[in-house]
């Protein structure tokens, strides 16, 4: 059976995509060509499906949630302060799966960022 090699883009809809792709690039770091492809480290890839009434991913309307892998949470949430970024105040740490934070990009959309255990 052929099966997918990972996730080869995620695309969202956006009033100002350049200002979207820019908080992106400024605030999370992500290193992007002039395509928008960004060539990430290795590591494990989360596919789950939650309940439709989930709150889980902030607004009811929000359908899907981005997830990165981070080196360093702390850290992380604290650059993105530092720019202004909507950032959630609770962290949450699962045994032996790693801590989670949580921020919202400039139009609305709840991020997760994760630091593996």
């Amino acid at each position: 059976m052929e099966h997918v090699l990972g996730i080869g883009g995620h695309f969202l809809r956006a009033s100002d995509p350049e200002a979207v792709t820019g908080w992106y690039r400024d605030c999370l770091g992500l290193d992007l060509d002039e395509y928008g492809q960004w060539t990430q480290e290795a590591g494990p890839t989360v596919f789950a499906a939650f309940p439709a009434d989930t709150d889980y991913f902030g607004s009811a309307t929000q359908q899907a949630m981005l997830n990165f892998r981070v080196r360093d949470l702390d850290a992380m949430l604290a650059q993105l302060r530092q720019k202004g970024a909507d950032v959630a105040e609770e962290t949450q740490e699962m045994e032996g799966v790693g801590r989670f934070g949580w921020v919202t990009d400039p139009e609305g959309r709840r991020i997760e960022l994760w630091q593996p255990a």
